[in-house]
């Protein structure tokens, strides 16, 4: 059974900067497409980054430019840099991962809070 373990929320100021973690444990990690999600009070689950197997990437129009997914398939860690962070980035931020090939499986973490404000 796989597991994810999301860390380095926090407080941070407008135009801060804050770098998230995902450790993966109980699956091979390096065939698992690996996402970041968050979601603010009120508002539905958002897709903010994905990395795939391959280690191309993909972001959300609205975080384009300011935040940097990756991976490391030796430390099972997938990471979020978040810079010139603003309010409205304040959410609950988390980790996804998703085998894309068979057997399929999909897993979430916990979710680690990010809150932007003066």
């Amino acid at each position: 059974q796989g597991q994810l373990a999301e860390s380095g929320g926090g407080l941070v100021q407008p135009g801060g900067s804050l770098r998230l973690s995902c450790a993966a444990s109980g699956m091979i990690f390096s065939l698992y497409d690996m996402k970041w999600y968050r979601q603010a009070p009120g508002k539905q689950r958002e897709l903010v980054a994905t990395i795939t197997t391959g280690g191309s990437t993909n972001y959300a129009d609205s975080v384009k430019g300011r935040f940097i997914i990756s991976r490391d398939n030796v430390k099972n860690t997938v990471y979020l840099r978040m810079n010139s962070l603003k309010p409205e980035d304040t959410a609950v931020y988390l980790c996804n991962a998703n085998k894309v090939i068979v057997p399929r499986y999909n897993y979430w973490g916990q979710g680690t809070q990010v809150t932007v404000s003066s």
